[in-house]
């Protein structure tokens, strides 16, 4: 039988024409891009071009575009870049919902001794402006603030805080790597000064991303060496992942007008179906304001994990969160900010959809989860406890 993929916001499969891009590069055009003669020159302008392809996408300037080795290391980069370019400023705001890219940066940060403002959220995943404005210090260096939650898929009213952190001329970073390819992103119309993103997200390949930094923003180098980037991210570019990740960021947004609808009512519909077929469940995130394929849900009684082993001996790819933290024992940090109980959050499962995924998929899950709840519940002390108190 088929695997049923449904954790495409842990990891998307390589489009084809991604992978048509990127061959040449694998293997004739092995050239330096950094060297002078004539084949290196053509892998350097390959690498200008889809700089260009991946700057118009998000409403960039070329020059303001720099390739990383994921997007995780362009939000560590935005985060100990502008510290260490203001040095006179030891003060970090970020949001208590944040991937551990940014979140554990900070943690870094604190360890060497400056302040950082954590954000609560309500519970529906949302900053609230007014928490932000109130947290400015005359030391802040930085606000960082996530587009769209990893876990939840709430997306944050970025505008609105952005709008506060212009005013007090602080710069405003932003991780979009679950957001591009996936909503509409226009940098300047949201007012941020830096914002990551990751190939692996939108049908590109593992292993390349980039960080936006907007003209004139203060960010100390990340990596010293060459003169590779503009002098602020040396080593030798990886012409191949750089190549296809322009070719997916392309494709998707060409695809974006017709593709999110689409998956937005595959989410709706599975929301509809699990809230109707299934008892004790809870949505997490906002009803309306999260992305098209995100679909996190709580399952009462019994734990996220269990339920996420019994998918995968039916051939299903789920999550119970972040792929960065999976095997963690502890409940999910996000669905914690956000209020819920201890054994809801440990009761949490995200479904992913993404361009591979029918109408289909949500039959032949269904036809899975409700069996695999029933015979976990029957199984679980707590719901035994409940069934005989509402006796």
């Amino acid at each position: 039988m088929d695997t049923l993929y449904l954790d495409n916001a842990a990891t998307t499969p390589l489009h084809p024409k991604a992978l048509a891009a990127m061959m040449p590069f694998l293997e004739g055009k092995f050239h330096n891009p950094n060297s002078v003669y004539g084949p290196a020159r053509a892998v350097r302008q390959a690498i200008d071009e889809a700089r260009a392809v991946v700057a118009s996408a998000i409403g960039a300037r070329p020059d303001e575009i720099f390739f990383t080795g994921s997007g995780t290391e362009a939000d560590n980069w935005a985060l100990n870049g502008v510290m260490t370019a203001s040095p006179e400023k030891r003060h970090v705001i970020t949001s208590s919902v944040e991937h551990h890219g940014v979140l554990y940066t900070c943690r870094a940060l604190e360890k060497r001794g400056y302040d950082v403002t954590y954000l609560p959220v309500d519970a529906d995943g949302l900053v609230n402006p007014d928490d932000l404005r109130e947290a400015l210090r005359p030391d802040t260096a930085l606000v960082s603030v996530i587009m769209a939650n990893n876990e939840v898929g709430t997306i944050q009213p970025l505008t609105a805080l952005t709008e506060i952190t212009r005013r007090n001329n602080i710069p405003f970073h932003t991780d979009a790597i679950q957001a591009v390819g996936h909503i509409p992103v226009d940098v300047n119309a949201l007012g941020v000064d830096m914002l990551a993103l990751s190939a692996h997200k939108f049908g590109g390949p593992n292993g390349v991303g980039a960080l936006y930094i907007r003209k004139g923003t203060p960010v100390s180098p990340l990596i010293y060496g060459g003169a590779q980037e503009r002098g602020r991210r040396a080593g030798t570019e990886n012409a191949a992942g750089i190549v296809g990740m322009a070719e997916a960021l392309s494709l998707t947004m060409k695809e974006m007008p017709h593709e999110n609808p689409r998956v937005s009512a595959l989410r709706d519909k599975l929301i509809a179906q699990i809230t109707s077929k299934i008892p004790h469940v809870k949505l997490n995130g906002h009803p309306t304001q999260r992305l098209p394929g995100n679909v996190n849900i709580s399952f009462k009684f019994i734990e996220g994990e269990s339920l996420l082993l019994h998918l995968d001996m039916q051939g299903c790819c789920a999550s119970t969160g972040s792929a960065c933290s999976s095997g963690a024992l502890e409940p999910s940090h996000v669905l914690m900010a956000m209020g819920l109980p201890h054994a809801m959050a440990n009761g949490a499962i995200r479904f992913s959809f993404g361009c591979g995924n029918t109408d289909a998929d949500i039959g032949r899950l269904m036809a899975m989860l409700v069996p695999s709840v029933e015979r976990l519940r029957a199984m679980s002390p707590l719901y035994d406890d409940y069934i005989a108190a509402s006796i």
